[in-house]
């Protein structure tokens, strides 16, 4: 195939317009379609987060049981597949209903289901939704002589916007449980079900007679049925990768370590390869420039709801632990965010303890990490200054960059005292975390609390040149943070590093919030 004349599908998730519309760039995931398709489960349920390639997936499968094999000549499954059957197949895109009151819920299903009666006709006794679907079901069966496949794509999108809301979650979750409920009785007409979505709803509240699916979100031979892999990269995409570095005046070196820091790093088990957001990816090649694409296509609500829920600082998110049983749990039943941040695709598994059963878990990459830093800082100073804030930063970054670390406090010290403030910023870890936003949104590592043999680092910022140790106090003064880090011995701690270590004491003032001096010393 001509790199020079491949297609990005950028927000294209139908794969029969992907396999004919052009010459647009398909990373063969049939595979998976034939490993699952030939599994001995019927109810099969996967969770990767938005954008990640589920509903591509999703409408592969469509066109596979929809017995479509011109669309897949020349892909695995073709070598694989020897009957290649037409099935009636119900297909379910719920990502239509985000957003949504009870009614507006209720009148999209309608629409959904009034479509397939169309095919398959009508029973003017079916008033519910859930007895409308089990009747199409049914009628299918007749009207083809073979069982029909159900997919259900972001089966959770009518109930994340709302997950915080004590109220709402209960009456829409209600209206979803409804609707699934015909999928076991109607057991002996279906083919295959095939549900996606972010987050796990317990079955006892969605699925309530569903005990049978299997959810292959974890397991090991399903681990790259999304994303793109790196094997993948360097065979299916080696051509493109040699373009668009030509076009970018990389190498292909160059270009493979910037994709890899912006947009590798998912892991959703262990072992698993690495993973890249395909979105991401995909519009990097098309645009030929490396972005913030994932995090652009927009953060959502419920994510930062649920942080500031639970009382998250942006420094606590990432380098943590979690056993297995935390990924399982219940979205509605969480006692603690980390579920909702890894099924989010916010962190993801870096590292097992086998013996200990313990998954070590970080921000998968620089995307991740400085997408999150901006949702955080208009909790942090104001969201009505976010072209201030972004000139700034920009402008703190080329400071930090030639070395200049006091210009980049007298630009911060400037901005922040500036900014109109939020509630509760008289204690200092607050300003501890303007710190670790700002330094984090420049894409150097940013470590806060950090232990040493003495006591704990405020905050510890790496740059390609430097280490600088930094303690942070709130209405005492620059001298006296100096004074608790060479008390302290800190720099010790990092002697090894390889970098020169670059003491920084920083003091803020409560009335004006914003810094009041600082002292930095080598």
């Amino acid at each position: 195939m001509d790199a020079q004349q491949r297609l990005f599908p950028v927000g294209r998730q139908d794969f029969a317009e992907i396999r004919t519309a052009g010459n647009f760039l398909y990373v063969d995931k049939t595979e998976y379609v034939y490993r699952m398709t030939h599994s001995d489960a019927k109810f099969i349920f996967l969770s990767r987060p938005r954008r990640f390639g589920k509903s591509l997936l999703v409408s592969t499968l469509k066109y596979y049981f929809q017995g479509r094999r011109e669309l897949f000549q020349g892909l695995v499954i073709d070598s694989l597949e020897k009957e290649w059957v037409k099935y009636p197949v119900l297909h379910f895109d719920m990502s239509m209903a985000k957003h949504m009151e009870i009614e507006q819920l209720e009148s999209m299903l309608n629409l959904q289901l009034l479509g397939y009666e169309n095919i398959y006709g009508k029973v003017e006794a079916e008033k519910g939704l859930n007895n409308r679907l089990a009747g199409i079901i049914q009628r299918a069966f007749m009207k083809t002589g073979q069982r029909t496949v159900i997919l259900i794509d972001e089966y959770d999108a009518p109930l994340l916007d709302v997950v915080h809301e004590e109220k709402t979650l209960p009456v829409l979750r209600n209206v979803m449980r409804n609707f699934y409920s015909p999928l076991k009785a109607c057991d002996q007409y279906l083919k295959f079900v095939f549900m996606t979505g972010i987050t796990k709803f317990s079955q006892l509240s969605i699925f309530s007679e569903l005990n049978n699916i299997r959810n292959i979100s974890m397991d090991a031979s399903y681990a790259a049925v999304c994303g793109i892999s790196e094997d993948e990269m360097l065979s299916q995409i080696s051509a493109d990768i040699d373009m668009v570095a030509g076009e970018m005046a990389l190498s292909r070196e160059q270009l493979l370590e910037k994709l890899k820091s912006y947009y590798d790093g998912y892991h959703f088990t262990w072992p698993s390869p690495d993973i890249y957001n395909p979105f991401s990816l995909v519009c990097a090649f098309a645009d030929r420039k490396i972005g913030a694409y994932w995090f652009g296509s927009g953060t959502p609500t419920y994510l930062i709801e649920m942080l500031r829920t639970f009382h998250v600082a942006p420094s606590q998110i990432g380098g943590g632990t979690a056993m297995a049983a935390d990924f399982d749990a219940p979205t509605e039943r969480m006692i603690g965010i980390t579920p909702l941040l890894y099924q989010s695709g916010y962190i993801t598994i870096k590292g097992y303890d086998q013996d200990a059963d313990i998954f070590t878990l970080d921000i998968p990459n620089k995307e991740v990490r400085i997408g999150l830093m901006r949702s955080f800082l208009p909790y942090y100073v104001s969201a009505g200054r976010s072209i201030e804030a972004s000139t700034t930063i920009a402008r703190i970054y080329l400071a930090v960059r030639n070395e200049d670390l006091d210009g980049a406090f007298r630009l911060l010290q400037t901005f922040l005292s500036t900014v109109p403030y939020t509630d509760n910023t008289d204690y200092e870890g607050h300003y501890q975390q303007i710190l670790y936003i700002i330094f984090s949104l420049l894409g150097y590592y940013v470590d806060v609390e950090v232990r040493t043999p003495r006591g704990r680092v405020d905050m510890v910022l790496r740059t390609a040149t430097t280490l600088y140790v930094v303690e942070v106090k709130l209405d005492k003064s620059a001298e006296t943070a100096m004074q608790q880090i060479d008390l302290k011995q800190y720099p010790e701690r990092f002697a090894l590093c390889g970098l020169p270590v670059v003491k920084v004491a920083v003091n803020f003032n409560r009335e004006t919030h914003t810094i009041s001096d600082w002292i930095i010393s080598k």
